[in-house]
């Protein structure tokens, strides 16, 4: 399923999973952050006052969600830093799409 919102090959499961991923207050502040700029997991770290291991955490289920994206690049002295970027996203629900995540996962089911 793709994150704009069309219904596709949507499973119960996955639409829960992509909006819960959004259902954090943590998880808002990276996508305000990483929506001004491209940022490294350390600098995001320090501008939210977050350990890396919970940031990774977080950045893991927001990227699985597919709302951020990671890559890594070198620095000057030749450490690589993994950077992170908003992707571009519309989150939408309605009832329709609800039954159809439903009736998805009846059918996988039987």
């Amino acid at each position: 399923m793709d994150v704009e919102g069309s219904v596709g090959t949507m499973t119960l499961d996955g639409e829960i999973a992509r909006l819960s991923a959004l259902a954090n207050p943590h998880r808002f502040r990276i996508i305000a952050l990483l929506a001004e700029e491209s940022l490294h997991v350390s600098e995001l770290a320090r501008r939210l006052g977050m350990s890396r291991a919970l940031l990774y955490m977080h950045l893991q289920r927001l990227e699985s969600a597919g709302y951020v994206t990671g890559h890594l690049e070198l620095s000057d002295d030749g450490k690589a830093l993994k950077f992170f970027e908003v992707v571009s996203f519309e989150v939408t629900t309605n009832v329709a799409r609800i039954v159809a995540a439903v009736a998805a996962d009846t059918e996988s089911t039987h």
